[in-house]
């Protein structure tokens, strides 16, 4: 290991003692990541106004429902979105004699946790 003049030895123990652990920091880095697109952060935009399925959020950003399910599918590695199933009822069109369901994925924001960095 290569010595350095340390002239202000007490900060510098001070810092590398605080200092998280590689793991940590490279966790955050890729966080970080997740957020280095803007269609990502815009997805986010529209689910902490409301939870969406695909299809509406897709509407919403002008999108196919193919582009939103790959940036959800990152969102959600990353801890950030949550799927969660809900069967939706449709009234029957006027072609249509009957209301049928339909299984959808509702997406919401997943609660964040603070911790702590030491």
């Amino acid at each position: 290991m290569e010595e350095y003049m340390h002239a202000h030895k007490e900060t510098v123990d001070k810092v590398n003692s605080d200092m998280p652990d590689e793991e940590l920091l490279y966790d955050l880095a890729e966080l970080y990541k997740v957020f280095g697109d803007s269609t990502r952060i815009r997805i986010l935009y529209v689910l902490f106004e409301a939870e969406m399925c695909v299809c509406d959020i897709a509407q919403v950003l002008s999108m196919t429902t193919s582009a939103i399910s790959h940036q959800l599918k990152v969102l959600k590695q990353a801890h950030l979105v949550k799927y969660h199933p809900q069967t939706v009822v449709q009234k029957a069109g006027k072609s249509r004699g009957r209301a049928h369901t339909e299984n959808v994925n509702i997406i919401r924001i997943n609660q964040l946790v603070h911790c702590s960095v030491k």
